[in-house]
C-alpha cells in the first residue's frame, strides 16, 4: 500500500504544481496507468502568512503550518511536505510539535545538488527566504557553499515573485528580471541555480536559464512520490 501525502500549502500556484506533479508522475513509478498515492491538501490563507512574514513572525509561520499539519493528520495522512520555500523557515519551530514527519525542501534540493556534482549554487526566491539562512545551511550541511543576488536583484525577483508568479499572471519581461539576475549570479562562479520558490520553475526551466537549475518544486513533489510508494526510508 502506498502512504498518504498531506500537503500543507502556502500560495495557489506553487501548490498546484506540487500537486500536479505528484499526480501527473506517479503511473510511471506505480506502473499502472492513473495510479498515484492518496494525496490531500490543505491551505490556510495567504494573507495570514504574509502577514507573519512581512512582521518577522516565524512562530506565527510555524502556528499556521501547524494548523495545516493537524488537520491532514486528522484525514489520514502519514507525512507531509510544504511546496513553499520561504516558510520553510518555521520548520524548527514545527518539527517538534508536528503530528505527523516532514520531508524538508532545502534537504531535498541539496541532496539533489550535491548527486548531481553542483559544489557552489546560485540562490534564487523571494527577499524572505535569499536573506535567510535556509538554503546556506542545507548546502553546508554537504560541504556546498551559495551564491545570493545582489539588493537589487533582491528587489527585482521578490517583485516578480509576489507581484506576478503568486498571483498568475505573468508576461516576458518576468522571465527576462530572472534570467539578468542568473548571468550575473553565473559570472560570480555558480554552477547551478536554486529555483528556491515554487513559484519559479512557471517560467524558468533549463531550456531558458543561464544556468542548470534546481526545481524545488518538482523535487520536492518527486521525493513524495518515492516515500509514498517505499523507495525512501523515511521523511526527514
Amino acid at each position: 500500500m502506498t502512504q498518504h501525502i498531506g500537503i500543507v500549502g502556502c500560495s495557489a500556484e506553487g501548490a498546484t504544481l506540487c500537486y500536479r506533479t505528484i499526480c501527473q508522475e506517479a503511473a510511471v513509478l506505480m506502473g499502472e496507468a492513473h495510479a498515484h498515492p492518496e494525496v490531500s491538501l490543505h491551505t490556510p490563507s495567504l494573507a495570514a502568512y504574509v502577514a507573519c512574514l512581512d512582521a518577522g513572525d516565524l512562530e506565527g509561520v510555524a502556528r499556521l503550518m501547524l494548523g495545516s499539519a493537524e488537520k491532514l493528520a486528522r484525514i489520514g495522512a502519514d507525512f507531509l511536505i510544504c511546496p513553499d520555500n520561504t516558510i520553510h523557515q518555521a520548520m524548527a519551530l514545527v518539527g517538534p510539535r508536528s503530528p505527523l514527519p516532514w520531508l524538508h525542501i532545502a534537504e531535498v534540493v541539496a541532496e539533489e545538488a550535491e548527486a548531481r556534482g553542483f559544489r557552489r549554487l546560485a540562490v534564487t526566491g523571494t527577499r524572505w527566504l535569499v536573506e535567510s539562512d535556509l538554503y546556506p545551511a542545507a548546502l553546508a550541511a554537504r560541504g556546498l557553499t551559495c551564491l545570493r543576488p545582489d539588493e537589487a536583484g533582491r528587489a527585482a525577483i521578490h517583485r516578480v515573485i509576489m507581484e506576478d508568479l503568486v498571483p498568475g499572471s505573468y508576461g516576458a519581461d518576468a522571465l527576462g528580471v530572472f534570467q539578468g539576475v542568473l548571468a550575473q549570479l553565473k559570472a560570480a562562479g555558480a554552477q547551478a541555480a536554486i529555483l528556491g520558490c515554487t513559484e519559479i520553475p512557471l517560467i524558468v526551466n533549463d531550456a531558458n536559464s543561464p544556468l542548470p537549475t534546481l526545481d524545488s518544486t518538482r523535487l520536492l513533489a518527486r521525493a513524495a512520490l518515492r516515500r509514498a510508494i517505499g523507495e525512501l526510508a523515511g521523511p526527514r
